[in-house]
């Protein structure tokens, strides 16, 4: 298994950094923000980086690709789909657009609906992010050694928990007031959120609000590599193209269960 993935990671990495670079290339200019059809901002970044991640993965393999700015393949077609990518060449246009830094470009390879490789790339400070089953998941800063990364061991007295300032909904109030005081909150955009719980920065992201599988499959194989966990509010592992919509349900990404959280779930779960 190791010998399959590992040449795809260096060529799926090698294409983040330049989907990276062409999107800092427009990030340093007075660029336009349109508007997609479902009023999602869209920026020329989000299209080069598309065009070079496409590009690229068409040479390095077989596998069709999934990603949020290519027209989308019906379910007819995918649910025959063995292997695939699934791409977010943006994540986090609207940090983009407010120029903070917090976006990365994500890559994922699913087999049978299980995120088997991972790549997120965060351009503005040249952090990789990346793992494949049963390699392990490492980060990268700029040109030094990669280094292996885990989870941290879960201390109840004080949780960190991450979230993004852009989405805090009623249900993530009513939860981080279950929780109480001994909560220390990180605001940060993106896929950055999952994999600061991944190298054993923060402890816990409750996302009870929409997002899109494009936008956790790289990050969630990070995750899991490194000991930790991506669930659905039921603790039950996200899966990739198993229905028409590619929505995905509101989902906790964490270290370990505890019951000091695991308790506050609760009131979502029984509606």
């Amino acid at each position: 298994m190791k010998q399959a993935f590992e040449p795809l990671l260096d060529d799926v990495i090698t294409l983040a950094h330049a989907a990276g670079k062409a999107i800092l290339d427009v990030y340093q200019t007075d660029f336009n923000v349109f508007s997609k059809i479902d009023k999602s901002p869209l920026t020329l970044a989000d299209q080069m980086a598309e065009k070079i991640i496409y590009d690229g993965l068409k040479t390095a393999s077989h596998y069709p690709i999934l990603s949020e700015e290519s027209p989308l393949s019906s379910f007819e077609e995918r649910k025959n789909w063995d292997y695939y990518w699934l791409v977010d060449p943006l994540d986090g246009t609207k940090e983009f657009i407010k120029k903070n830094g917090e976006f990365t470009v994500n890559i994922a390879l699913i087999e049978n609906h299980i995120p088997v490789l991972g790549v997120v790339y965060q351009p503005t400070t040249q952090k990789t992010y990346f793992a494949a089953h049963r390699i392990g998941a490492y980060k990268q800063e700029k040109n030094l050694p990669s280094k292996s990364i885990s989870t941290r061991l879960l201390q109840p007295e004080e949780i960190c928990i991450v979230g993004t300032r852009s989405h805090i909904t009623e249900d993530l109030e009513k939860f981080m007031a279950c929780l109480g005081n001994e909560v220390e909150m990180k605001n940060i955009g993106s896929s950055l959120k999952i994999c600061l719980i991944a190298e054993g920065l923060a402890d816990l992201y409750p996302r009870l609000g929409l997002t899109s599988e494009w936008d956790t499959a790289a990050a969630q194989c990070i995750l899991e590599e490194a000991g930790g966990h991506l669930t659905d509010l039921r603790l039950s592992a996200l899966r990739y193209n198993t229905k028409e919509s590619l929505l995905n349900p509101h989902f906790l990404a964490f270290n370990q269960q505890h019951p000091s959280w695991l308790d506050c779930l609760e009131q979502f779960t029984q509606r």
